[in-house]
């Protein structure tokens, strides 16, 4: 059953200086990420988009454990992306729509492929379930999984080339929207990822410097249990992709962006 956020008040968008904006902010450097709940999920989409076709082709037939793993984190992915997508089309566009009025036609086609993709990830999950269990299937779940890596890379280059370059000049500075911290605020109502396993795969493979950062936007509880909760979700998925699969992967790599980093995600 897809996951569905709870329907949530219209968010505002603070200004500096106001209720919601970081009194922390310097003038040499923002103190946040601006939007770091988008770009992270899309880094962490195309990570696990880049290794789980491979994982699952060196599935052998005798490691039942290891392609029930595997189904989980393809499962848990999936989760995640429904609940970007559903942060997006109910919290993030109405504000965009607003502000941005000729940017409608876009978001209404976004939206759209919202729709279609999480279609497609339903189905492929029927397909990993299968070969999970059969490795003479493998090959051709794995293909799958690649066709529709392809189709989500589009979608994502769209949003962050043609929209984000946008929402940086019609949302104000300090604003939550778009960020990690209102995106685990979204997931702590949600029927989904818990904020831990969550975090943990967002986090996975992103430079230390940056994730201190990035847990600014975070409150204290989450700030004080990040190590236990990283520790936890290394051991789980080492087994499917080895020790430090997620650094080896280039946190947030695509074309043009900078390996390593959140910042770089949308640089030409």
């Amino acid at each position: 059953m897809p996951i569905r956020l709870l329907p949530q008040p219209a968010p505002a968008v603070p200004a500096q200086g106001q209720p919601g904006a970081d009194p922390r902010g310097g003038d040499d450097e923002p103190s946040t990420v601006r939007f770091s709940g988008l770009r992270l999920v899309h880094a962490a989409l195309r990570r696990d988009l880049a290794r789980l076709p491979n994982a699952l082709r060196l599935l052998q037939p005798e490691e039942e454990d290891k392609g029930e793993a595997l189904l989980r984190h393809w499962t848990f992915m999936t989760a995640m992306l429904t609940c970007h997508h559903e942060q997006q089309d109910t919290r993030i566009w109405p504000i965009v729509r607003r502000f941005a009025p000729e940017l409608r036609l876009l978001l209404n086609w976004l939206e759209a492929d919202h729709h279609n993709l999480d279609h497609s990830f339903t189905r492929v999950t029927t397909l990993v379930r299968i070969a999970s269990r059969d490795t003479g299937s493998a090959w051709p779940v794995a293909y799958a999984m690649e066709d529709l890596a392809a189709r989500l890379e589009t979608h994502l280059r769209i949003e962050e080339r043609q929209l984000l370059p946008r929402m940086e000049r019609v949302v104000a500075d300090g604003s939550r929207l778009g960020g990690l911290g209102e995106l685990l605020d979204l997931l702590r109502v949600a029927d989904g990822p818990g904020t831990a396993d969550a975090l943990a795969w967002l986090l996975d493979g992103v430079d230390p410097a940056e994730v201190d950062r990035l847990l600014a936007e975070c409150d204290d509880d989450v700030a004080r249990n990040w190590p236990h909760w990283q520790a936890t979700y290394q051991r789980c998925t080492a087994p499917l992709w080895g020790p430090g699969g997620g650094a080896e992967d280039g946190f947030g790599e695509g074309p043009g962006d900078a390996p390593g980093t959140v910042l770089g995600i949308i640089a030409d």
